[in-house]
């Protein structure tokens, strides 16, 4: 099909082009002095916050004293502690209970809530500031790099799924909600065009109602771009094609938009105001369904220009499932190492996962992974870290965390200039530790792999929990092939329970000692993880902050894939 010819496209390329380039040059302006950009850095976010409540009990006016970099990092080293979130949650409910000047001048502009270590989230406050200089700014620094590595990405519509731009209120009344969602709200209006729905679509409470209504309104249309952190969102977007592909043709036909789904009526309406009877849509659509059964995104958007999600960590398994469903030409773009708390930097080019750090937004520090366990760990500034090392980062932003753990294990892949390119290994907690084997996930991702390949059986999907009261594993796989016994899905097992002892002597020591014992195995329905999903998603879990670790100590969660053995 062809995107009906909107005048506008080659205006909102222009722009973002424009707006873009601007931020490329002062990213590798900036880049070219990694020292003194990153004291310039900590020295304005210290500036702005020395005289709140944070700023005077860590005495940021004497560390702005420093008349050099070393000493100003010095400084700030001796004075600020490493922080996690729970250090840092006294100061942010005072926020949430209506004071300024606590973290940072004045109250944020909303709070973007995630799940924390403890049984309450994690309100991360955003300040006006940072929206301004990381979510804008940088928003537009990276929409240009698909622009430059897929000059067309533009010249149609996107889809795009975030999180809903409201939740709530803190206890003052501000707000808090998806900081994504609050992006594509703020977006400039003759920028709209380019989303294949609107924002009220991320307000439907219901899971598959609105997987439908997002999926409805993008299969229409001619989409150029999918843009979304996981996957997974991909996997269950293609799954609801699959099981509503005639709705979605009658509703296509017809300008509707289906009422066998709980969508609420003040929604429902805001969408069929977007809509109007498209018979020959609907009638190319079906050709497709005749022509190949099974339908994917390839054949009803062929012209898809740019993925834009992750496949990094753990994440890459989810995207296996997806990578061969897009035409051959479309690139997929990593959205890059950011989180919550902290959008670290942006990834420049397709088909990579090196994320550029940007040392000119946000103060940033490194431990080596060998000094995890130490108390008082050697600090590494942005221009000592070396390619090929693996590190866990410390963040310092405007929006008041100060040298705040991320508790991620990264990797430096290279460096723009003298700032650093990382991805994302695993977290730093992703280890399970039973009884001193020290399993990592990834060690437990790869194995998986390694026997797939001495097998030939193929498990898309496969999770692993650790039993503490019987003091092993067991290890959960949804197989390509259903037909795959019990057996021969317990000598899969065996092979990776081998592979483990190979990659990991302290697994194979505890194993050998019988202090591990040996693992169980189960077999998964089919669609095992968009069920587990959909039952997380119910339960209250956001669509953008959905992850999975797949080596887990998680009695909840391990209660939840035991409902899913066939």
């Amino acid at each position: 099909m062809k995107e009906p010819r909107i005048k506008s496209w080659w205006l909102i390329r222009l722009a973002l082009a424009i707006v873009g380039k601007k931020g490329l040059r002062e990213l590798k302006k900036a880049s070219k002095h990694g020292k003194a950009t990153s004291a310039e850095t900590l020295r304005r976010v210290l500036t702005i916050s020395k005289d709140t409540v944070y700023g005077k009990e860590h005495h940021f006016e004497e560390i702005l004293t420093a008349q050099t970099p070393d000493e100003l990092f010095s400084l700030y080293q001796k004075n600020i502690p490493i922080n996690d979130y729970e250090d840092l949650r006294p100061y942010v409910d005072r926020h949430k209970n209506g004071e300024a000047d606590v973290l940072f001048p004045g109250k944020p502009k909303m709070y973007a809530t995630t799940s924390g270590t403890t049984r309450e989230p994690k309100w991360i406050p955003v300040t006006n500031q940072y929206y301004q200089e990381v979510y804008q700014k940088m928003n537009q620094t990276w929409l240009y790099t698909l622009i430059r590595n897929k000059p067309s990405v533009f010249y149609g519509p996107g889809v795009s799924i975030v999180g809903k731009a409201i939740e709530g209120a803190a206890p003052d009344g501000t707000v808090y909600g998806s900081i994504s969602g609050i992006s594509q709200r703020d977006i400039p209006e003759f920028l709209k065009v380019i989303h294949t729905a609107p924002a009220d679509v991320f307000h439907i409470a219901d899971y598959k109602a609105r997987y439908y209504a997002i999926m409805r309104m993008g299969i229409e249309r001619d989409a150029r771009l999918i843009i979304t952190a996981n996957p997974s969102t991909v996997v269950e977007m293609q799954n609801n094609a699959n099981e509503f592909y005639d709705d979605y043709c009658d509703d296509i036909e017809h300008g509707t938009v289906s009422k066998k789904f709980p969508i609420p009526d003040e929604i429902r309406a805001t969408l069929e105001a977007y809509t109007k009877p498209n018979p020959a849509r609907a009638t190319e659509l079906r050709k497709l369904k005749e022509r190949y059964g099974t339908v994917l995104p390839k054949h009803y958007w062929p012209n898809m220009q740019v993925v834009n999600i992750w496949f990094c960590g753990n994440t890459r398994v989810y995207f296996e499932k997806i990578r061969d469903s897009f035409p051959p030409d479309c690139v997929f773009h990593e959205f890059g190492y950011f989180s919550t708390e902290c959008r670290a930097g942006i990834v420049l080019k397709s088909n990579t996962q090196d994320t550029v750090v940007f040392g000119h937004k946000i103060y940033f520090e490194f431990i080596h992974e060998s000094e995890l366990d130490n108390p008082n760990p050697k600090i590494y500034q942005i221009h000592e870290v070396k390619e090929g090392q693996r590190y866990c980062m410390l963040v310092t932003t405007s929006s008041g965390l100060y040298r705040y753990n991320m508790n991620d294990l990264l990797e430096v892949t290279g460096s723009y200039n003298e700032f650093p390119t990382i991805k994302f290994i695993q977290k730093v907690n992703g280890t399970i530790n039973l009884t001193g084997e020290k399993l990592h996930e990834r060690q437990f991702i790869e194995a998986v792999h390694e026997v797939e390949k001495k097998t030939g059986k193929i498990a898309p999907f496969f999770v692993g929990f650790a039993d503490p009261q019987k003091s092993n594993y067991k290890f959960y796989f949804e197989f390509a092939d259903q037909d795959i016994s019990v057996t021969e899905a317990q000598e899969f097992t065996s092979y990776l329970d081998s592979c483990l002892q190979d990659y990991n002597p302290e697994y194979r020591e505890k194993r050998s000692s019988n202090r591990v014992k040996e693992p169980e195995t189960a077999l998964l329905v089919p669609q095992s993880f968009e069920k587990f999903k959909a039952r997380c998603i119910d339960l209250g879990y956001r669509d953008g902050q959905f992850k999975l670790n797949l080596l887990m100590q998680d009695e909840k969660r391990h209660a939840m894939f035991k409902e899913l053995v066939k």
